[in-house]
């Protein structure tokens, strides 16, 4: 088996909700630190993704941080939260503990973490100005939490003002295009100490999209999102992982060529 066995948990931002390929699925930044991982190493990694969108916090622990650990990963990366800042009633205090309970079971696993923080949507969103405040508390109630823990590994993405501009946003304007997925792929291998390609951190502009705006943002994304908040359900709901345990990852032909 290889050196690195990687695997990542979490909810849509890990999954890789809005760097859509040409076949349906979703690839994201950990499927690209998966293969920027493999390409900077010049062998072979293991990678497991056990991300599902939609998921509070508390569930992603309860359903994905014990299967992630009985794969016996090398690397596990960890991201909650976000959907629970959406709701008016999360403690920002019980979000940043169930990060120091994450870094506790991979310590006793002898797991390395890697702890990431969301990217910044607000000024895209309604409700722009209680999005940012939320997020500005989680994301330093999380980093105070993880400044006892040196041996963390972490890529804050929150902080960066470039990542919040709407280049690098999809249309739904909640997850983060390819150019974003991009962005956080190169800080998270960054991080490791690992290559990670100059282009990723700001590939060139897309192509303008379909993007709704006024009463057709309201209906195709909002309303939808609120009737899932009134009935109790996610957009989650039955979906698997897409690798729910180890595929290998090779080097790409020609890799470390700086200009992907």
């Amino acid at each position: 088996m290889a050196a690195v066995r990687f695997v990542a948990i979490g909810d849509s931002f890990t999954e890789g909700v809005g760097d859509d390929l040409p076949d349906g699925r979703v690839r994201g930044w950990a499927d690209l630190v998966a293969q920027g991982w493999a390409d900077s190493l010049t062998e072979p990694i293991q990678y497991a993704n056990l991300a599902v969108r939609g998921k509070l916090i508390e569930p992603i622990i309860e359903q994905q941080l014990e299967p992630a650990l009985a794969l016996g990963p090398t690397h596990l990366s960890f991201n909650g939260g976000g959907n629970d800042m959406l709701r008016p009633r999360t403690s920002i205090s019980h979000v940043s503990e169930l990060f120091v309970h994450v870094v506790r079971r991979c310590r006793e696993e002898g797991v390395q973490l890697i702890a990431l923080s969301g990217a910044n949507p607000s000024g895209q969103l309604p409700l722009r100005p209680l999005i940012q405040k939320r997020g500005d508390l989680l994301s330093a109630a999380v980093a105070q939490r993880l400044q006892p823990h040196p041996d963390v590994i972490t890529a804050w993405n929150w902080p960066d003002r470039e990542l919040a501009t709407p280049g690098y946003w999809s249309d739904d304007r909640l997850h983060m295009n390819a150019r974003g997925h991009h962005r956080v792929a190169a800080r998270v291998l960054t991080a490791l100490g690992q290559h990670a390609p100059t282009a990723w951190w700001s590939l060139p502009v897309l192509p303008d999209a379909r993007s709704p705006r006024g009463v057709g943002y309201y209906a195709e994304y909002v309303g939808p999102w609120v009737k899932r908040r009134l009935t109790g359900t996610s957009s989650g709901d039955g979906r698997e992982p897409k690798y729910g345990t180890w595929i290998e990852v090779a080097p790409a032909p020609g890799q470390g060529a700086d200009t992907r």
